[in-house]
């Protein structure tokens, strides 16, 4: 219990750091596009902004997944 607690406060800590140095970083940035979001377009946004937020929330998800319970039922019956 007290791992899994460490484990979500480190996560939040880490990608909290790292959404602030993107938004250092981003600051002098001025290659823009817009997305296409289902069927509206999104506001132009960096392109460095697009790249950092994908990492950050891939980041986040990868945190959550346990890789021992993947592997061990994958090996389970063998």
């Amino acid at each position: 219990m007290i791992i899994t607690f460490k484990k979500i406060i480190f996560s939040l800590l880490f990608n909290s750091s790292l959404f602030l140095m993107l938004f250092i970083g981003i600051q002098n940035s001025t290659n823009k596009t817009k997305l296409n979001f289902f069927s509206n377009e999104t506001v132009e946004l960096p392109i460095s902004f697009i790249i950092g937020i994908s990492f950050i929330s891939g980041s986040i998800a990868g945190s959550f997944i346990k890789v021992d319970n993947i592997f061990s039922d994958r090996f389970k019956g063998k």
